[in-house]
């Protein structure tokens, strides 16, 4: 493994697919709510962050936060046999002295979900504060707590990071890791400090007892957002996405206000993060069927004759069933358009902005993420 000091949150996560080998196969699941039958992919991939909240993390959270859309559009972009996997993201927070230390100072923040708003919602309420970082623990209760299934198609994944020694705690990194064998879970740990460092205090052994990847991060490294030319187009198409969701019943007003939340919190990074997080909704990864009629519909889970009136936005209220699968349709018309506009100028975007880092002198992050796609090409995926 070759020495590496500085490199993005991103390009860590990424790291776990070079360990993937999914079959695409499709199956026909019931609905809850409808009683309809469709055909979803059944592959998903699972992503646990287990993310250290001690005073001296500060860094690593911001990355996480400023990062979070550019994974998910990497992930997106993952084809396997021409199938586009499902992507479900967890979030712990351990090491934070304002958690319960009768529970190891280890909160799950969030269970496996594939709300991309109410992920980042989650990631930005993390604050830092003290801490005694447990990591066998914390990863022994994402294994105990998470819904990981058994499926053996599925992508499964652990990333833990922190800068204490790994082998704190009265729960052994050696047992949760040899736990997260039997199950099918791939430990990757994330050392925030020096690389040799994390080896002497058992981070990369932690990763090695699972197959995984062990990588050194400087934590405090800022984000460094490339502008590109495309960005303000994207940013404008993104208010036009914003008008195609019909929200409905009785978190759908709450639901839509989050959205615009998010949106908020990414531009606050910069333009750039922001186009990101535009880019991400156009992709197929985006999905709220709880809320938004447009996708509820077309995932076959609402029966537009079966909706009430006061489950329905003001615009809908005492339209016929016709009438409101008009609507609806015609939203998802505009959607569709709207999206692929974004994705064509994204595409340019992307490669402007391969141009611009390799440019940057320092091109550790691009070169690894050659790489990473380069060995996962040899584990039948592609981009």
């Amino acid at each position: 493994m070759k020495f590496l000091s500085k490199i993005s949150l991103l390009t860590v996560l990424l790291i776990g697919y070079s360990s993937c080998n999914l079959n695409a196969k499709n199956h026909e699941v019931s609905t809850t709510v409808a009683k309809l039958e469709h055909h979803p992919n059944k592959q998903f991939i699972k992503v646990a962050l287990l993310l250290d909240t001690s005073n001296s993390m500060d860094g690593l959270i911001d990355q996480a936060k400023a990062q979070l859309w550019e994974i998910v559009n990497e992930l997106s972009y993952a084809r396997c046999d021409n199938e586009r996997p499902n992507l479900q993201i967890a979030l712990y927070e351990y090491g934070n002295d304002g958690l319960n230390p009768e529970k190891g100072y280890i909160r799950q923040v969030l269970s496996f979900s594939e709300d991309l708003d109410e992920i980042a919602k989650e990631l930005f309420s993390l604050t830092t504060n003290g801490g005694s970082e447990y990591c066998g623990q914390v990863i022994q209760t994402s294994l105990n707590q998470l819904k990981w299934g058994k499926n053996p198609d599925d992508l499964k994944l652990v990333f833990i990071a922190g800068n204490e020694p790994f082998t704190q705690g009265r729960v052994s990194y050696r047992l949760a890791t040899s736990n997260a064998n039997e199950k099918d879970i791939t430990v990757n740990t994330i050392f925030c400090g020096n690389y040799r460092e994390g080896i002497n205090t058992s981070w990369k052994d932690g990763a090695d007892r699972t197959n995984g990847d062990y990588m050194a991060i400087d934590h405090n490294l800022a984000t460094v957002h490339i502008v590109s030319p495309y960005d303000d187009a994207i940013l404008i198409l993104n208010t036009k996405l914003n008008k195609t969701y019909v929200s409905y019943g009785n978190q759908g007003r709450a639901k839509k206000e989050l959205q615009q939340e998010q949106d908020t919190n990414a531009e606050g990074y910069s333009s750039a993060n922001a186009v990101s997080r535009t880019v991400s909704k156009s992709s197929h990864l985006y999905k709220n069927s709880t809320w938004d009629l447009v996708d509820a519909v077309e995932m076959e889970e609402v029966v537009v004759e079966d909706l009430k009136d006061d489950a329905l936005p003001e615009e809908l209220k005492g339209k016929s069933a016709k009438e409101i699968k008009a609507y609806i349709e015609q939203k998802k018309v505009e959607r569709q358009s709207i999206k692929k506009e974004i994705q064509e100028l994204n595409e340019k975007r992307r490669k402007f902005i391969a141009e611009k880092q390799k440019e940057n002198k320092n091109g550790l992050e691009n070169a690894m993420i050659n790489a990473i796609k380069s060995q996962a090409k040899k584990k039948n995926y592609n981009w």
